[in-house]
């Protein structure tokens, strides 16, 4: 992994820092709130995280850039995941765990491939306070919240450098449908491979720039198009052959799904003056003993004054 790893960190430091690349703006700002509280009304597995992009680069036309470092994107993130009960977990629950991420990615492209190439480190643990996060939020609302057992159990305090790639590629479908297959892959945080496609219905989102959420796979409007009104709908699969996992340590006794798989559908919404999202995503089993598969809800919603 750190062969991989280091040359991307590297390349991400050391991005063109020449006259062009000082001409850059403020393109664009985009975020995802997903809960599962939001969907079916359970507080378990990946049980809450926000997501939030900065963009900055030349002058948006409509398309990527084609070379690596022209675009640039700051990603900040929080992750919260949760044993199905906070109170008394049955043996073979995962852990409780939450992570605080910042990274850095560039979107480019060339002969009609887009990339997305990123470095980020998390941070996991009870340094983070996440989890009196938790308990602040859930005792303020009324809601269960997690136990001394469960927090005690926490998967431990630690800093996960982590790279990410991707490589898509759009095909128009008629006139207002697209289909995008991708392929991705990680290490880090947790280390994988994953195939998956995404169907746009519609002109929304046509001509933006959208970046990909890592809890759900959906990916959510950084670089806005508001020439469009009216709504456009989105569906998409992936799956995943996860090797190594932060959150599912081996040396605890857990052994991961030979697959990782999750199912997307969501409706963007575009007013003059505002605009909303809302998708859900059902994810697959992540650890043999997981009760269940989850179903969670990821929102947004943006005004303008």
């Amino acid at each position: 992994m750190l062969r991989f790893l280091v040359p991307v960190l590297a390349a991400l430091l050391l991005l063109p820092m020449d006259a062009q690349a000082t001409e850059r703006m403020r393109l664009g700002y985009g975020r995802l709130i997903t809960n599962d509280a939001i969907a079916e009304f359970r507080d378990r597995e990946r049980t809450g995280s926000y997501v939030s992009s900065r963009v900055w680069g030349p002058e948006w036309t409509g398309r990527l850039p084609d070379r690596f470092g022209q675009l640039i994107e700051l990603r900040l993130g929080v992750e919260l995941l949760a044993p199905a009960s906070l109170r008394r977990p049955r043996p073979g629950s995962r852990p409780w765990a939450g992570a605080l991420s910042a990274g850095v990615h560039t979107h480019f492209e060339g002969y009609s491939v887009e990339y997305s190439v990123g470095a980020a480190i998390y941070a996991t643990g009870p340094q983070t306070h996440l989890d009196d996060l938790q308990r602040g939020l859930h005792d303020l609302i009324d809601a269960t919240s997690p136990s001394d057992r469960v927090l005690d159990n926490q998967i431990e305090n630690g800093f996960q450098p982590t790279v990410l790639v991707e490589t898509a590629r759009s095909f128009p479908i008629g006139a207002r449908t697209t289909l995008r297959p991708f392929v991705e892959g990680q290490a880090g945080i947790e280390t994988f491979m994953r195939v998956g496609f995404d169907l746009t219905f519609g002109d929304i989102t046509r001509g933006e720039l959208l970046v990909r959420d890592s809890t759900t796979g959906h990916r959510y409007r950084v670089v806005q198009n508001t020439d469009a009104t009216g709504f456009g709908f989105v569906i998409g699969a992936d799956m995943a052959r996860v090797s190594d996992s932060v959150f599912l340590p081996s040396d605890r006794g857990y052994d991961l799904t030979p697959r990782r798989d999750r199912v997307r559908a969501g409706v963007h919404w575009q007013g003059r003056r505002a605009s909303a999202f809302y998708g859900l995503t059902w994810l697959g089993k992540e650890y043999e003993t997981q009760p269940d598969n989850q179903l969670v809800g990821s929102v947004r919603l943006k005004l303008a004054f």
